[in-house]
């Protein structure tokens, strides 16, 4: 359709086109949707870039004679696969991260929401950890051994360990980061202390909570390598170490791959959550 418009003589000034109805969206909404869309395949170009390189840097020699290719990598998965190996070691690595990664995200919550809510908590509680924080996972593997023995306990306590001290910082800050005057709006309102603790403070430290979890749970699988690497007969760790004693490069890279794919699923099981857990969140998502 067209329609004319007047000049500031009268005179009609020429047809002006209104095919396009109103509620036609832009073109930038459209491109976004787009975008979005296609937001799996853009994460996945760096991953499938970094494959390219190494298999190009491994044919070409560039990253030495012993390093395998992706290739390489792949055939040597697959024979442990078909052997029953990768399964077992895989089995026993995930039951103790399990167990460990259990008592250290639960501890470091607990303690963090003890020291955010409560100050007394806080002055027990902030300096033992902080000080514990500094001290390097291989500098605690004897001291577990002497403590708990060559087994898994040792093992699992390793484990535990590491994922408090993240979790227990990103729960105490989120939690002292909540404006105060959201809090004083809702004593005002008569909310009692349990609905403003479930209500207002969590709510508005939960995006930081969540960081910390995702630091957690890398910091578990860390654990887990170093654990791993001590007085083992089973676990992808054992596998390691076996396949360095007998050259086998391409086993090793097999574990290594192992560890960051289990790493990276995790991480995104949380952003997933995060994705659900913060819908109500509108903040800035790059250009």
């Amino acid at each position: 359709m067209s329609s004319s418009v007047l000049d500031r003589t009268g005179i009609a000034a020429g047809p002006v086109r209104t095919d396009q109805p109103d509620d036609a969206p832009a073109a930038p909404a459209r491109w976004r949707r787009v975008a979005r869309r296609l937001t799996p395949a853009r994460k996945a170009t760096g991953l499938l870039t970094v494959l390219v390189l190494w298999q190009v840097g491994a044919g070409a020699g560039w990253l030495g004679t012993t390093t395998p290719s992706p290739t390489d990598v792949i055939t040597a998965a697959r024979e442990l696969i078909a052997s029953g190996e990768l399964a077992h070691h895989l089995g026993v690595s995930l039951t103790r991260v399990a167990k460990g990664l259990a008592i250290g995200l639960s501890a470091g919550l607990l303690l963090g929401l003890a020291a955010g809510l409560l100050r007394l908590a806080e002055d027990l509680v902030d300096g033992p950890l902080q000080s514990l924080r500094m001290l390097p996972h291989l500098a605690l593997v004897p001291i577990f051994i002497i403590w708990f023995g060559i087994g898994e306990t040792s093992k699992i306590v390793l484990i535990a360990i590491g994922p408090i001290f993240p979790l227990y910082l990103n729960v105490l800050h989120g939690i002292r980061g909540v404006d105060e005057r959201l809090v004083e709006s809702a004593r005002s309102c008569g909310v009692g202390r349990l609905g403003l603790i479930l209500r207002v403070i969590l709510p508005g430290a939960l995006p930081q909570i969540l960081v910390g979890l995702r630091q957690a749970l890398g910091l578990g699988w860390l654990s887990l390598v170093v654990a791993e690497q001590t007085a083992t007969t089973a676990g992808v760790g054992f596998l390691m170490n076996d396949a360095r004693e007998f050259l086998r490069t391409d086993v090793i890279f097999v574990v290594l791959v192992i560890y960051a794919l289990l790493g990276l699923a995790t991480d995104l099981f949380v952003r997933l959550i995060e994705r659900r857990a913060l819908a109500w969140r509108r903040g800035f998502a790059g250009e």
